[in-house]
Order: C-alpha cells, then structure tokens, then sequence
C-alpha cells in the first residue's frame, strides 16, 4: 500500500497527517514545535508512521507547509499553508456539504480564506502583525487566569454576568487589562467570555474583507475551544463548521497534494 504525507511546520505545533491511496486519512498527529523545527518535525512523522505500523518506504511523497516548510529538505515539495489549508477544508468540508469560507487561527496569526466550488483560493487576508487574535492570546490569557488552556472553553459557559470588554488591541495591553479586572474582582468567567468575544469580533471583521459565502470552516488549534467557536458564530450569525481534527487541516490539505501528485506522475 501507497502512503502520502503532509507536514505542516507551524510556529507552535507540527501536525502530521497521512493519507491512502484513495485520499482517505490514515492518521494525524500533532506535537510541539519547540525549537529544533527539523529535528522534531522528523521525529512526528515518524512517531506517526510507528503508531500507525507503516515502514518508511511506504509513504511515497510528502509535501510540506507551514512556517518552517523549507527547514524540512527531506520533502518532496513544499507549498504555502494558505494554498495546503484551502485544499484540506475543501475535501473535508464535502462531509458538510461543502464549504466556500475559511477561518483559521494559528499559534501566531489568523487568516480568512474564501475558495471557489473546486477548493482554488479565490481570495485570502492575515493578521500576522499582532498575536492579539491568535492562539498565543489565548496562552497569556490563561496564565494570567492560572487555568489551563484547555480549561477556557468550560469557563466560558460558567459566567453567571455579560461577558467584560477587553478592549487593547495589543497582547502585551491586553494581558494588563486582564491583571486589572481580575484585581477589581472581576470573575474568571466573564474575562473569559470577553476574551473570546474580543478575538471573535477581530476574526470576523478578517472574514468579511474577504466575503463570507456559504458554510464557513473553522480550523486550527484554537478551533478546539467551545468557547470561542461560540462566540464567533455570536458575531457571525451562522453556525460554523469545525473538523474533529482541526489542527490538522492544512496537513490534510498537503497531504492530499501529495498524493496527486504523485499519481500524476506516475498514472
């Protein structure tokens, strides 16, 4: 049997997946960057292909993406996270009925992307300047807090008042608005709320300066949070829809590339 692999290198998470012959996924996986790029981008994929006792030889293309996708010199190829992203929601969202309109927010940006009815990137915007509506918001958000990050979706729903206006458009001013509300006793619950509301109104205006059509797909690591997948659709009006992996959709993406690729190649 054939394998097909995408990596994506990204600033915070490698995310690996793999795909078959038939472009169905085999596995994911994800683990931290840190901060040998390449050295722990080879270690996922092979903790990948041992889990999932596949050899080596028998992934017979990878493309990598992301941040760190030149680091990576192993790769048959390599393409920009928008394009392997784009790719990987398209195919995904068929389950969904398709999807014309992505969110994704990563360790360091967000980005909305809207694609045709063939999954070709029509039009895209990134917020790469400031961490103030990305997953690194989320990490400071939670030490201050002193919860986990995974605890923040929970904490969400908990809030018994509206949720509080973080208004800074800066993480650094942000974090020391948060020190402040919790100082004036303040509950967790509602500075969570807030803080959900505050990304969720800068992803959507992102969004709209592309187009919003149709359904709207919702990846990345964050995309793990109730909380904020709550409070965007608040501010979009609409459901969204999120992948049961949605860390590793523009692995996917890579991957499937891969994969065609290939049988291009050889028919």
């Amino acid at each position: 049997m054939n394998y097909f692999a995408g990596l994506d290198i990204g600033s915070t998470a490698i995310k690996v997946a793999l795909v078959d012959e038939e472009g169905k996924i085999v596995g994911v996986h994800v683990s931290s960057s840190g901060s040998l790029f390449h050295k722990n981008a080879k270690e996922a994929l092979q903790n990948l292909l041992t889990q999932l006792g596949i050899a080596k030889d028998d992934v017979r293309y990878l493309i990598a993406t992301g941040y760190g996708r030149k680091l990576f010199k192993e790769a048959d190829d390599s393409i920009s996270e928008i394009t392997a992203n784009a790719i990987g929601a398209h195919e995904a969202g068929k389950a969904f009925g398709g999807v014309r309109t992505i969110i994704n927010i990563g360790g360091q940006d967000s980005k909305a992307i809207q694609i045709d009815d063939t999954g070709n990137v029509s039009n895209f915007a990134m917020n790469d300047k400031c961490a103030a509506g990305t997953g690194r918001f989320l990490d400071v958000a939670a030490r201050n807090l002193d919860i986990d990050l995974e605890e923040l979706g929970d904490y969400h729903f908990n809030g018994k008042g509206a949720p509080l206006s973080i208004n800074s458009t800066c993480t650094v001013f942000a974090e020391s608005e948060i020190i402040g509300l919790l100082a004036n006793g303040h509950g967790k619950e509602e500075i969570i709320a807030g803080i959900h509301y505050s990304i969720a109104k800068r992803t959507v205006r992102l969004a709209k300066r592309v187009g919003i059509e149709d359904r709207v797909y919702f990846d990345g690591g964050p995309a793990l949070n109730k909380g904020l997948v709550a409070a965007i659709q608040d501010e979009l009006q609409r459901e969204l829809v999120v992948p049961e992996h949605p860390q590793t959709t523009t692995a996917f993406g890579a991957a499937i590339l891969a994969r065609n690729e290939f049988l291009a190649e050889n028919p």
